[in-house]
């Protein structure tokens, strides 16, 4: 099975590494920038998006400023990893609007989930009248975020290999 990733040409992926870059970039300027025409730019821009490798825009807010510049990772270990258990987890935790990552791991925990909320104080009662009140969860172990050193959602590009 080939990966999609194989389809992109050079142009494409300059196009992807622009609009991660900055998604609000017009389409002149993005046509200049990879020197097609602003019609031959937005054909590759929507056939990017349809073909699922542009999932969408959205503006990245500052959290600080917005009071929820507090981050805490929680591992959690579920009792039980049935299937049962396991999707009532995950759906539950797409209810929590401060839970704003959730990763299912290997190793000693099952899932590892990151919280964005105001404080050391809100995240207690987050702990407390929320994580604890999630299906299946038998232990949890927190992580306070001291400094945020680097925090990105750009995915690193390069030319896709082609076999010979």
């Amino acid at each position: 099975m080939t990966s999609p990733y194989l389809s992109l040409d050079r142009i494409d992926i300059r196009i992807l590494e622009l609009l991660q870059q900055d998604g609000k970039l017009s389409n002149i300027k993005l046509a200049e920038l990879v020197n097609l025409s602003p019609t031959a730019a937005l054909a590759r821009v929507q056939k990017l998006s349809k073909e699922g490798f542009i999932l969408g825009y959205e503006a990245r807010l500052n959290p600080v400023l917005l009071n929820n510049g507090f981050v805490v990772f929680v591992e959690i270990l579920l009792d039980k990893t049935t299937p049962n258990v396991l999707e009532d987890f995950s759906d539950a935790v797409r209810q929590i609007p401060e839970i704003v990552e959730c990763h299912m791991i290997s190793g000693g925990f099952d899932f590892v989930v990151k919280i964005r909320c105001a404080n050391m104080e809100e995240f207690r009662k987050i702990s407390g009248q929320v994580l604890w009140q999630l299906p299946g969860i038998k232990e949890t172990r927190s992580y306070p975020v001291m400094e945020v050193i680097k925090e990105s959602l750009q995915i690193k590009l390069k030319p896709a290999s082609r076999p010979q």
